[in-house]
């Protein structure tokens, strides 16, 4: 593999290289069933799996709470009102799944376990009986995981850009539900 066609990394490549291109392969090879975890991840795997983990439930929380104020939704603008809750349902079940995808490459399972996801949401499941009661309390909801993945962003920061971007993309997704959801209280 170190053949004479091998190109050579020299001090006349463009930026610095850091590391010693054959001591790189032999870390690749060294713990390969580790995935995309490498020696040389700065978080504590575990802790960072725990974190996703309680937003993996928030969002499933998220979700249960969508749909069944979709299916209660009743009155005059019920229908606008519950295609937009089922719209965000589906939204934050893609959310979901964009988190145990990263929690299962960080080496870690998903907990869909239905007896935990209450205890460790950061939104509530909270029934309510009137239209505007449903729109202020995933307003509510909405508010707390922006605030949630705010920090979340700031604990992942440059450690982790990956998790961190994802985590970017649904703050900007939370953030649209909540400014939707301002929107239709104030109607």
């Amino acid at each position: 593999m170190n053949g004479p066609d091998t190109p050579a990394l020299t001090s006349a490549a463009p930026g610095p290289f850091l590391s010693d291109v054959y001591a790189l392969r032999e870390r690749a090879r060294a713990h390969i069933e580790q995935g995309p975890v490498t020696d040389d991840y700065p978080l504590e795997p575990q802790r960072a799996v725990a974190v996703l983990n309680i937003a993996l439930a928030t969002e499933l929380v998220c979700v249960l709470r969508y749909r069944l104020h979709y299916f209660m939704a009743e009155g005059m603008q019920a229908g606008s009102v519950a295609a937009e809750f089922l719209e965000h349902s589906n939204e934050e079940l893609s959310h979901a799944d964009m988190l145990a995808r990263r929690i299962v490459q960080l080496g870690g399972e998903p907990n869909f376990a239905p007896d935990t996801l209450s205890a460790q949401s950061h939104a509530e499941y909270v029934r309510a009986t009137s239209l505007r009661d449903m729109i202020r309390e995933n307003l509510i909801a909405e508010r707390i995981a922006v605030e949630s993945y705010r920090e979340m962003i700031v604990y992942f920061g440059e450690d982790d850009p990956v998790t961190r971007r994802m985590l970017e993309d649904i703050l900007a997704t939370e953030e649209k539900h909540a400014d939707e959801l301002r929107s239709l209280i104030a109607q």
